[in-house]
């Protein structure tokens, strides 16, 4: 990492008032209660992972809405009718199929991730009403404590955020999503308006860290450098609609789901480093470890692009995660459910699939109306009715000349059409 970020740790230190001692405290309050938390994933796996069905959505419990918010992900059955996801799934393939030229990666000769945004079946998907109402319900778990800074955000009007698909087949190892988190890299130190969704971290109070917090997120700069594939909007959760069935080990997604332990943890991990010589047996003892701000590392920050990617925890940079333990997968899901996880949360996705079919699924976040992603929502538009890909993404050839490519008239609701930022005709 350049140097100039030990300078950004030094700033960071003298914007809080004793941060030394409070950090110091606080890290020596938070690795216990990691090791707990920890504990409990390892044992309960899978089976910790919220899962709730669409049509409750409205009538749950608050037992159940703080469990969600405290995993930072969930499962929501039957979104979508299992036919009418299995038909999309039918129409990718014969889009592809159509379109040999289209962009794609990994294996050769063998795309299976599309650099694709713009195939009927995804404008349709995203203009789904049922699609819209899952994600808008997830933006209501946010919330801002002065309201008079919520001019211009209206959390039950969805936006639609552009994104690609897979098609995962059977056998075929990925290494290229290791655990993660994305939605801004060292923008999370750097950029002091996102620097304030940490606030009470970095002031020695992680325990009263809300990650649902909207302050600091709705202005936060999450991409400094203009990288491509790095996300300049906010969304709540990210997300995807399964197309098929998948089970773990088929190649489906994992999560670390203690959304509040692993940000407290992700935050304040680069103000401490281990001992040189160990205090106790336990490597993971807060003995062993000590507040240091002279190196400009940012464990898990990694430059590219011209820019930054990450975090990207590991088990040797970041042990009392337990990641080899802790990386749960999600559990079955079919035609017609979604999948969401807090746009803070560590998540990869599983190496394998030993399963014997495809492992299909669109990626669909839950993203506000605010000033900022109206912003963006209106450039999408223009790549939209272009053909070309969303402005977050690489400039590559676009889809105007492919076979089948969505249209606006793909967009028949008026919920569809404004989460879009398309004109709804008056009758």
């Amino acid at each position: 990492m350049p140097e100039r970020f030990a300078e950004l740790k030094q700033e960071i230190a003298e914007s809080y008032p004793n941060f030394e001692e409070r950090v110091t405290e606080a890290w020596r309050r938070l690795l216990p209660a990691l090791a707990a938390s920890t504990e409990q994933i390892a044992k309960e796996y899978t089976h910790i992972i919220p899962q709730v069905n669409f049509a409750d959505l409205d009538s749950l419990n608050e037992e159940t809405i703080n469990n969600i918010k405290r995993r930072g992900c969930v499962v929501i059955r039957d979104v979508v009718e299992d036919a009418e996801a299995a038909a999309w799934k039918a129409a990718l393939q014969e889009y592809v199929t159509a379109n040999p030229d289209v962009p794609g990666w990994f294996p050769d000769g063998d795309k299976q991730f599309f650099m694709l945004y713009w195939t009927g079946p995804q404008v349709k998907a995203r203009a789904h009403p049922n699609v819209l109402a899952a994600t808008a319900w997830l933006n209501k778990f946010y919330h801002l404590k002065n309201q008079d800074r919520l001019e211009g955000v209206d959390l039950s009007t969805p936006l639609t955020y552009a994104d690609r698909f897979r098609i995962r087949h059977p056998g075929v190892e990925w290494q290229r999503h290791p655990p993660h988190v994305d939605g801004g890299s060292i923008e999370r130190w750097e950029d002091r308006t996102f620097r304030q969704c940490f606030a009470d971290i970095l002031r020695g109070d992680w325990e009263n860290h809300d990650p649902y917090d909207l302050e600091g997120r709705l202005n936060a700069r999450s991409s400094l450098y203009g990288r491509p594939n790095q996300a300049s909007i906010f969304r709540t959760f990210q997300g995807w609609l399964a197309l098929s069935e998948t089970a773990p080990t088929e190649g489906t997604l994992k999560v670390f789901p203690d959304v509040l332990l692993s940000n407290a943890y992700t935050i304040l991990r680069p103000f401490f480093r281990p001992k040189a010589g160990a205090v106790s047996g336990n490597p993971l003892d807060a003995e062993n470890w000590e507040y240091d701000i002279s190196s400009p590392e940012f464990p898990g920050i990694y430059p590219i692009d011209g820019g930054f990617t990450g975090p990207r925890p590991n088990p040797v940079l970041h042990p009392h995660l337990r990641l080899d333990e802790t990386m749960v997968s999600v559990p079955k899901v079919y035609p017609g459910d979604m999948v969401f996880w807090h746009c803070d949360l560590i998540h990869s996705v599983e190496q394998e699939h030993t399963g014997n079919q495809d492992s299909a699924v669109m990626y669909i976040p839950a993203v506000p109306c605010t000033p900022q992603n109206s912003a963006y929502v209106e450039r999408q538009k223009e790549s939209f009715l272009q053909g070309i890909p969303p402005p977050d993404f690489p400039r590559e050839k676009g889809e105007a000349g492919f076979k089948g490519h969505g249209c606006p008239e793909d967009i028949t609701t008026p919920i569809g059409k404004k989460a879009m930022g398309l004109p709804i005709e008056v009758a």
